[in-house]
């Protein structure tokens, strides 16, 4: 055995190979193997010849002229051998780059968005549009709470999809296929009928908006059990992406309703001056750049480009590529391959992931988390319905009631950072892990303590905590962004970590996701409506 610790077979080896360490000031004489990457305390390693090397006072070795070859990335420059001997570290960036961008493809992540905005972009543009709809609509203010209802109605869209998976055991793609083109049918004619009424038991009522409502909702509920779980059969990285798409169908409306001047905070006219000297003012709200029709418009190109981009993620070779190793039955029944060596199946459908690198063991074993316990399993399905209940349900008929009391500028900040966030979340998960049962409960438990706030912010209205104040309305704008950032994150967390236990899990998350949305949206609708629990803070001039 020599000094350091190798056999004295190995001895003429040793004396080849010199490593040099950039994370330090000196040349160590570590002993590899030549044609190997080395690396020490997390840094490169590059190679040095023996010859060129000499011995110091300080018993270190230091290196003479040389070019340094650095074992990944083959051979470095002369010109950047004072650069290394400066102990400067290399830059990290572009590898980390390459490293996000390693294994995936950017025309599946490009796909898997628009088929994510395809998702409640009609939903979101009509709710958006309200305050320009409440103008022409029999039912003045109270059409937000009609249109809710409608909503729901549309929840009897996972209902039908679980009846027709029991009895007739369809392919879930040209569902999804009559899915997309209902709602791009519904947007178009949204946008020439949303005027139209009809009487009903004496009274004048939006019927034609109430029925294109349930329409776009039919397609927007059912892809909680339709769209997501589809999504299981390909890498866990493109469920990620598709999240990021399902956050932009409420981002893109709310852009093109900034543009179009709706949720401009209102202006204070002088009208008049009575006898007294006293001034009368008047709200005045600019009209908008353009009108409600251009909007739905907009919403159905949007819906032809989700159509698009499934097509294209169904049938594309490309996309095809990417899909995990996993077995798909009917009805989304998932069977992901744990071992090494994938196994004949007798399903209807069989789906392997053809560019997985069988040299990298990596690669085998990055797209599945681990198996969770029954308990944990059921604990994660209950948790997703009470987020979604909050979430879905709850959070967006009380924000007004939360904010408003702050300042119409605080209302419309809150609401527009917080769709802002959900993509935002979405698009963090990339970088960061996001499967981990610890952190779930974690990030729940902090969303748990803003809830809480804006409860009480909502309960107290029209005198809520810090009224009137600069550091109340930046308090419950900065609770509302994070809120809603977190909830984002938490509900893809989840979904990332029931879609690897396979089976139907992704299929359970989505049916729990609405019926908790369903509870939610029902108890809040009656407690605004038929109880004094909220009361609104109107802002005057």
């Amino acid at each position: 055995m020599n000094s350091t610790g190798k056999d004295n077979s190995n001895e003429e080896r040793d004396t080849d190979t010199t490593i040099y360490n950039i994370s330090t000031s000196r040349i160590t004489s570590l002993t590899q193997d030549n044609g190997i990457e080395y690396e020490t305390n997390q840094q490169p390693v590059y190679s040095i010849p023996s010859s060129l090397l000499t011995s110091t006072d300080n018993n270190f070795l230091t290196a003479a002229a040389f070019t340094p070859r650095l074992y990944r990335d083959g051979s470095i420059e002369p010109s950047e051998v004072s650069s290394l001997l400066h102990r400067e570290k290399p830059n990290m960036t572009v590898n980390m780059g390459f490293k996000i961008l390693e294994n995936r493809s950017i025309i599946v992540d490009i796909l898997a968005i628009l088929f994510g905005i395809g998702t409640w972009v009609g939903i979101n543009g009509t709710f958006i549009q309200l305050p320009l709809l409440v103008e022409v609509a029999p039912e003045g203010w109270s059409l937000p709470s009609y249109l809710s209802v409608m909503v729901q109605i549309g929840n009897l869209g996972p209902l039908t999809y679980t009846l027709i998976q029991k009895f007739c055991k369809k392919n879930d793609a040209p569902m999804i296929y009559i899915l997309l083109a209902t709602g791009t049918l519904s947007a178009i004619l949204t946008a020439f009928f949303y005027d139209k009424t009809a009487k009903i038991f004496g009274e004048q009522h939006s019927v034609a908006l109430f029925a294109l409502t349930i329409s776009t909702a039919f397609t927007a509920c059912t892809s909680s059990v339709l769209f997501m779980p589809y999504m299981g059969r390909f890498k866990e990285i493109y469920l990620v992406t598709y999240f990021m798409g399902e956050g932009l169908s409420g981002l893109l409306p709310s852009v093109v309703a900034l543009i179009q001047g709706i949720g401009g905070t209102a202006e204070c006219i002088l009208v008049n001056v009575t006898e007294t000297g006293e001034n009368v003012y008047e709200k005045y709200v600019p009209p908008p750049r353009f009108g409600t029709k251009d909007f739905f418009i907009f919403v159905f190109v949007v819906m032809l480009m989700s159509c698009l981009g499934f097509t294209l993620l169904d049938r594309l070779k490309l996309a095809k590529k990417q899909y995990a190793a996993v077995k798909v039955g009917q009805g989304n029944d998932y069977q992901y391959e744990r071992d090494e060596t994938p196994t004949k199946s007798t399903s209807p459908e069989v789906i392997e992931n053809k560019s997985v690198d069988t040299n990298s063991n990596e690669n085998k074993t990055s797209d599945l988390a681990p198996v969770i316990s029954s308990q944990v399993y059921v604990s994660l399905l209950m948790l997703i319905a009470v987020v979604c209940f909050f979430a879905n349900g709850i959070f967006n008929s009380i924000q007004s009631y939360s904010c408003l009391p702050y300042g119409g500028q605080a209302y419309h900040l809150s609401a527009t950072l917080s769709v802002i966030a959900n993509p935002v979340a979405c698009f963090l998960a990339i970088f960061l892990p996001h499967t981990s049962v610890r952190s779930i409960l974690t990030l729940t438990s902090l969303a748990g303590i803003l809830a809480v706030y804006v409860f009480v912010t909502a309960a107290m209205s029209p005198f809520p905590p810090l009224h009137g104040t600069t550091i109340g309305s930046v308090l419950v704008i900065i609770t509302w962004t994070l809120l809603v950032g977190l909830v984002s994150y938490i509900k893809l967390s989840i979904s990332t970590v029931m879609r690897s236990q396979g089976g139907k899990s992704l299929v359970w998350t989505g049916g729990l996701s609405q019926l908790g949305s369903l509870i939610g949206s029902v108890l809040i609708f009656l407690l605004i409506n038929y109880t004094n629990s909220f009361t609104a803070a109107y802002d005057d001039c």
